[in-house]
């Protein structure tokens, strides 16, 4: 099953993105708040730069704050999460939502049941 290529003219891609368990762990949330929320996934493809950055993301419940750096478009696939900005503004994730989060945008995120997400950084 092809997937993380980045050879030029191949096409990358990731197959079962709904299901698929051959994942790379990434570690555990920075600033927490509550909870130790784990984060795991699989690289689609990464640009010169990090630009775009695009792949699968896999987080189990807790609570973090966090500050995205450059334009993130997350299609969430299974989960329920709350993502709260510092402006007061809240975003309820459940499947089949689609965020666009601005550079910039900083607040706290509450995972409730482990998110499944396709992202892309901009």
């Amino acid at each position: 099953m092809p997937d993380q290529n980045t050879t030029a003219g191949i096409t990358p891609y990731l197959e079962a993105v709904s299901s698929r368990l051959d994942l790379v762990d990434w570690g555990v949330q920075s600033d927490a708040v509550e909870g130790v929320s784990h984060s795991s996934g699989r690289l689609l493809f990464k640009g010169p730069n990090n630009s775009p950055e695009t792949g699968l993301w896999v987080c189990t419940p807790g609570r973090w704050r966090l500050s995205i750096p450059r334009d993130e478009l997350c299609h969430f696939l299974a989960g329920e999460a709350t993502y709260r900005n510092d402006d007061g503004e809240v975003i309820e994730v459940r499947p089949n939502t689609l965020v666009l989060f601005p550079a910039g945008w900083t607040g706290e995120c509450h995972v409730r049941k482990t998110l499944r997400n396709v992202y892309m950084l901009a």
